[in-house]
C-alpha cells in the first residue's frame, strides 16, 4: 500500500490516496485500486484525513482489540415519533417561529410540547423519567418546578405573535372552513 497525491485541476486541491496494487488476471496487467483517504493542507503541507477514513480506521481498531473498548454506559433512546414532530416542526416553520417569539426557551417549550402530544394523560411532573429514554429538542431534564416556570413565561403577546408568524406560512395555501347549519329537532320522522 502507497500514499498517492493527486492535484485536481479545477478547484487546486491536493488530494491523498490510498493505493493497493493487484494483478489483474483478465487482463494480465498490473493494476491498482485507490481510496480517497484525505486531502493536503496548503499551509503546513499536512495531511487532513476524511472523516469517514478516520471512523473506519478507528473500526479496524476495535475490532482487533475489542477488550480495549468497553462502555461504562448502556442506554437506548426512542427517535421514532420524536423524530417524526421533529420533521413535522421543521416543514410548517413551527420550530422556527417558536425559536422567533422564545429565543432562550425555545427547545424547552418543543420538548414539553412533544411530551404531552406522546403521553397525553400523563402530568409534566413524570417529564424526568420520559426524558431519559426519549429525544427530544432540549435534550435534557425539565423539572416540574421548571416547567411551570417555563409556561409562566408563555404569556398572550408572545402565543399571539407566534400565531401570527404562523398564519403567514398559511394565509396562501390554507384556509378554513365552516359550516354552521344545524338541525335540532326531537322528531323520529326527520332524516
Amino acid at each position: 500500500m502507497t500514499l498517492v497525491n493527486v492535484k485536481n485541476k479545477k478547484n487546486g486541491v491536493t488530494y491523498v490516496y490510498e493505493s493497493i496494487g493487484y494483478w489483474d488476471k483478465e487482463k494480465q496487467q498490473a493494476r491498482s485500486k485507490r481510496k480517497c483517504i484525505g486531502k493536503i493542507d496548503d499551509e503546513t503541507g499536512e495531511i487532513i484525513y476524511s472523516k469517514k477514513y478516520l471512523e473506519s480506521k478507528e473500526l479496524e481498531q476495535i475490532k482487533a482489540n475489542p477488550n480495549n473498548y468497553k462502555s461504562d454506559e448502556c442506554k437506548r433512546t426512542f427517535v421514532g415519533a420524536t423524530h417524526l414532530l421533529d420533521e413535522i416542526g421543521s416543514k410548517l416553520g413551527i420550530a422556527k417561529d417558536l425559536e422567533k417569539c422564545f429565543p432562550k426557551i425555545h427547545k424547552q417549550i418543543q420538548s414539553l410540547a412533544y411530551y404531552l402530544v406522546m403521553e397525553d394523560r400523563n402530568p409534566l411532573s413524570r417529564f424526568p423519567k420520559w426524558s431519559k429514554t426519549h429525544s427530544h429538542p432540549f435534550g435534557e431534564n425539565i423539572t416540574s418546578q421548571r416547567s411551570s416556570e417555563l409556561l409562566e413565561m408563555i404569556t398572550e403577546d408572545k402565543k399571539i405573535n407566534f400565531f401570527k408568524l404562523q398564519s403567514k406560512r398559511r394565509l396562501e395555501r390554507e384556509y378554513l372552513a365552516y359550516d354552521t347549519t344545524s338541525v335540532s329537532s326531537f322528531s323520529k320522522i326527520i332524516k
